[in-house]
């Protein structure tokens, strides 16, 4: 391109990648039984982290408005808390509490994250319109109507993940958490095609949040509360959009100024496949351990292993631990461990808590079970390296595994057999084994915060799929308000 051409003032057409995500919000028709069917257990395991993420000081001083008083009668509420706020605050709160514990489904490719953080915005939003028809004498949103939204949200996040590395050029995932969250809000906000294209323009004009918060030196609670502030920001531009503010057709190609230049190393974005309910068929779910998805199977080996070496501890002399390239990036981490944060994305401290207890929780990753020497005396003795079938298996779109082997030889040459698993509880393959186990999480979270009849009485609406997908959004929310 010419000097003269990057001065030119002539608007061009919107980039193809902003008009492929309107087009497929506004007019793509979600068919597939299965993704509705896994939307709603998501929908469930998400209120689940969120309740459980309500016994932790950190996360609720998170909660409530932005500033002292500013709350919203009649607006969005936030599950366990007795807050009503505008949406864009309620999808911060909301957000905050799904993610908190890093408890919530997964997506795994070039890129990784955690596409129900959508529901922050997602549900803040749906929350707010419906009880703002009821009183207006409109048609509220059902539950249904979530999960339809949800559905397009974790197939934004989750395409563009598959071919598109956002960490390798230092920014955090949550990009994609605006990304999609601002188109689906643009549209239940009453927005069209072009109010979509242009709230998404100002989505990518927002650059990215930088990952530093989610390695060492500088590991932090930040990523734990990144997701609900992107779901902030992706209603702020939704509202923003459908009062007809102007968006940047050429947001993303604009030489120099644009993302890909500035951003993406000049780099267009990639795709696998077009949208349409993939990835939440595919979702994986994080059921029995609030642990960093590479590392799941691991610590489930761990688990298995724990009988044999619990008695032992003394006698070992190394553990082996082989994972995928993605795990060894980010979660073979050596050395002190600052904070809840640095030790829920270790490896090693995630197989060493299994080994010695026998078990994995929130609570083990807090100061007081962290100050137990044998975690990092075991720590001390692991070897993580990378297994290349275990890569390959991950990038595989037929597979998406993410597999694990852990083995322990002791001082006196023995050693335990290599205990290796492909695919954790959570993943596709093994949804008849995990979808009780995911429902026994829900109910012990929701009784864990919310009296025992509410308890009961959500329980038994969650049972009845038609009966819970047409009840209005709001009464559904009401039911986890204290």
């Amino acid at each position: 391109m010419s000097h003269s051409d990057i001065r030119s003032a002539v608007r061009p057409q919107p980039d193809q990648p902003m008009v492929d995500i309107a087009n497929y919000v506004a007019d793509y028709p979600i068919a597939s039984k299965e993704a509705y069917d896994t939307a709603r257990y998501m929908l469930l395991d998400s209120l689940a982290c969120a309740m459980l993420a309500m016994k932790f000081p950190e996360c609720v001083k998170h909660l409530g408005p932005l500033v002292p008083g500013a709350t919203l009668p009649g607006g969005a509420k936030v599950p366990g808390t007795s807050f009503e706020l505008d949406p864009v605050q309620a999808a911060y709160n909301i957000g905050v509490q799904v993610r908190w514990l890093d408890f919530n489904d997964t997506w795994l490719a070039a890129e990784w994250g955690h596409p129900s953080d959508n529901l922050g915005a997602i549900l803040a939003v749906a929350d707010y319109l419906s009880r703002k028809a009821e009183r207006e004498g409109g048609k509220p949103l059902t539950v249904r109507d979530v999960l339809g939204f949800a559905i397009k949200a974790h197939e934004i996040q989750g395409c563009y993940a598959l071919k598109n590395s956002f960490n390798r050029v230092g920014l955090d995932h949550v990009i994609l958490v605006r990304l999609a969250s601002t188109a689906v809000t643009t549209q239940m906000l009453g927005g069209g095609k072009e109010e979509i294209i242009n709230a998404v323009s100002h989505s990518w004009i927002d650059n990215g949040v930088l990952r530093t918060y989610r390695h060492a030196p500088n590991t932090g609670p930040r990523k734990s509360w990144a997701a609900g502030d992107a779901c902030r920001r992706a209603v702020t531009h939704a509202l923003n959009a459908v009062k007809g503010c102007v968006g940047y057709p050429s947001a993303l190609s604009a030489k120099t100024w644009g993302f890909y230049d500035v951003a993406f190393k000049g780099k267009a974005f990639e795709f696998e496949r077009p949208f349409g309910s993939y990835v939440m068929e595919n979702v994986l779910f994080k059921i029995s351990y609030p642990a960093e998805f590479h590392a799941q199977t691991a610590v489930e080996c761990a688990m298995q292993l724990h009988p044999q070496v619990a008695g032992k501890l003394d006698r070992i002399e190394k553990i082996v631990i082989e994972t995928q390239e993605a795990g060894m990036r980010i979660i073979d981490k050596t050395g002190p461990l600052a904070n809840y944060a640095d030790r829920d994305h270790c490896i090693q401290y995630m197989v060493a808590v299994p080994l010695i207890f026998g078990r994995l929780s929130a609570d083990d990753y807090t100061d007081t079970v962290a100050a137990d020497p044998r975690i990092d005396a075991l720590r001390e003795r692991m070897t993580v390296v990378e297994n290349p079938q275990f890569t390959k298996d991950y990038f595989d779109p037929d597979k998406r595994y993410i597999g694990n082997s852990v083995q322990v030889f002791f001082k006196d040459g023995s050693s335990t057999d290599k205990v290796s698993i492909d695919y954790p509880i959570g993943h596709r393959k093994r949804r008849a084994e995990g979808i009780p186990v995911l429902l026994r999480k829900f109910e012990m979270a929701l009784a864990g915060h919310l009296p025992a009849h509410r308890v009961q009485t959500i329980v038994e609406a969650s049972r009845r799929a038609e009966a819970l997908d047409t009840m209005p959004v709001h009464h559904f929310m009401d039911l986890f308000t204290t």
